[in-house]
């Protein structure tokens, strides 16, 4: 009798899958690609179809995070119409669901070498991406402003589109409140606060992030 059975189409989400698999499981990174491939049950010549190296499998990841989010938000027919601080907190809230989602991962991974800047090398292609929608959110913005002088430059808050999040994934590896309910608080203060600078009216909504970052930070100590 044939067997009915399939062989594995091997991908790009097929090799990231069986990677963060064998992260999981043994604890640690796998130390070479013909390792990570013989328990895979991978060839290496189908790994490096998709992959030139393991450290490019680890910005896949991440890579792969910020446009699954996208393609999720982009399905939903309403977001189009949102506004730009709306898709920012859309985007961040269903980032965030995302990292949740494959916590224990990310958590290894970010906390994997004692120098905390090595962790973030893993990060560069997300920077890139996260500061692009970031710019095209706040161009959008500009081009909807009548005067010169009330445009923001769009680099710096680009830029700050990134601290903001490195932020955000800081407070959230440390929240321990049920649900994340924290870091859904801390996600929409600073969207708030972020946009509010835009429309040059910070000082409540500034206020009201560092009222709120304070009393975290009491509760820390």
């Amino acid at each position: 009798m044939a067997s009915s059975s399939k062989k594995q189409t091997v991908d790009s989400q097929y090799i990231i899958t069986k990677y963060m698999n064998y992260v999981l499981e043994h604890d640690t990174y796998p130390k070479s690609v013909y390792k990570f491939c013989k328990e895979s049950k991978i060839k290496e010549e189908e790994f490096y179809e998709f992959f030139g190296s393991l450290d490019s499998v680890n910005k896949g990841i991440w890579n792969t995070f910020f446009s699954t989010t996208i393609d999720a938000m982009n399905n939903n027919k309403e977001y189009a119409h949102l506004s730009s601080k709306d898709k920012m907190l859309t985007f961040f809230f269903t980032f965030f669901e995302m990292l949740t989602l494959n916590r224990s991962y990310v958590l290894l991974a970010l906390q994997y070498h004692n120098m905390p800047l090595k962790n973030l090398t893993q990060l560069k292609g997300l920077r890139m991406h996260i500061k692009h929608f970031a710019k095209e959110l706040i161009e959008t913005d500009n081009d909807e402003k009548l005067f010169k002088i009330a445009k923001n430059p769009v680099s710096v808050y680009s830029e700050g589109a990134w601290l903001q999040f490195l932020f955000l994934l800081k407070f959230w590896m440390d929240d321990e409140s049920a649900g994340f309910e924290k870091t859904d608080i801390a996600i929409e203060k600073s969207v708030n606060t972020i946009f509010d600078l835009f429309d040059n009216t910070p000082l409540t909504s500034v206020l009201d992030l560092g009222k709120f970052l304070w009393k975290e930070k009491a509760m820390w100590n």
